[in-house]
Parts: C-alpha cells; sequence; structure tokens
C-alpha cells in the first residue's frame, strides 16, 4: 500500500507548534511529525489520546512489589521461619525496602518492553527515513495527502505564513517503520 504525503520542514519549534495546530483546524490528517527533539504540546497539536504506557509502567510496578511483598512474607514466614532477636516472622517494614524496589525495576523493564512492542522495534530491524538527517537540525509535519479535496499549493500557501523552509510531497510505501 502507498500513501502520498506532504512534508513540511521547519527551522524551529514554534513554527511547527503553531502550523500543526492549524492543520488540523483546517480538517487535514497529520501522519507524523518528526523533530530532533521532544516538543512540548506537539501530541496536543497534533491530536494525539495521551499515552497508555503510564498504566503499564503503574501495572508492572504494583506486581512487582506486591508478589515481592508475597514472597517475603513466604519465605519469612512459612518456608523458613527463623526467629532473630525475637522478632516477628512477617514484619512489613523490613520487607518495604525491597519490595520498592521489585516495584522500580518491573516498572522499568515492563515499560521499556511494552514500548518496543507498541513500537515494533525489535534487534536488528533497519530503519528507513522518509528523508536523510530528518531529525539533525529541522522539524518536519508529514501531512496525509490521500483526501482528494486537498489542494497541495492551497497548503502550501497557507504553510509559508509558518515560516516553512521546504515542502516536498513524497509516496510512501508500506505501514509504519
Amino acid at each position: 500500500m502507498s500513501a502520498r504525503v506532504l512534508l513540511a520542514t521547519f527551522a524551529h519549534e514554534d513554527d511547527l507548534l503553531a502550523a500543526t495546530t492549524a492543520v488540523r483546524e483546517s480538517g487535514l490528517r497529520i501522519v507524523d511529525a518528526f523533530t530532533p527533539y521532544a516538543v512540548h504540546g506537539l501530541d496536543q497539536a497534533m491530536g494525539l489520546k495521551p499515552s497508555r504506557l503510564t498504566w503499564v509502567c503503574f501495572i508492572c510496578g504494583m506486581a512487582g512489589a506486591l508478589g515481592m511483598l508475597w514472597f517475603e512474607h513466604w519465605t519469612a514466614s512459612v518456608a523458613w521461619p527463623i526467629d532473630v532477636g525475637g522478632k516477628p516472622w512477617n514484619s512489613l517494614p523490613s520487607d518495604v525496602p525491597v519490595a520498592f524496589e521489585a516495584a522500580v525495576l518491573l516498572a522499568g523493564f515492563g515499560s521499556v518492553f511494552a514500548l518496543f512492542a507498541v513500537s515494533r522495534l525489535f534487534p536488528g530491524k533497519q530503519s528507513h527515513p522518509i528523508r536523510p538527517r530528518i531529525t539533525d537540525d529541522r522539524f518536519v509535519l508529514v501531512i496525509d495527502e490521500s483526501d482528494a479535496a486537498l489542494d497541495v499549493p492551497t497548503v502550501q500557501l497557507m504553510l509559508t505564513e509558518f515560516n516553512v523552509v521546504e515542502t516536498e510531497e513524497q509516496v510512501r510505501s508500506g505501514g509504519r517503520s
């Protein structure tokens, strides 16, 4: 499957943000935006939903903490109860630091693996950038041209208001890389 897209290149993040908002308000579909660093507010300007990665992190962290608390209770109270200075076998305060560390560990690993799975990243995957050096020093907005009502010269004229450096039409094959 191939799709025609319009690449609009900007020199500054403020221009990209303003153009993204204007393009979205005009009813055009934004495919993606490429930036050399994280641009705050770009996700809202593109109309993206909040990430569910925070929930993955929370669930993995809670699984790590609860699993470790259960394991510590089981080992100290059920499997190998040892009387150490008269302390109770199921002492929760002594279990909390290790449970916290397990929560942090599993939250981190779970978030990374979930990100890799959603992004379809794996070792050895080849990248196919839409242009060489696209994220070195420029900001690129990718606009979908599949709508028959889209008039490219009109869009290019609208983007000049936002200090567009360059616009280019391109045919992308396949899905996301």
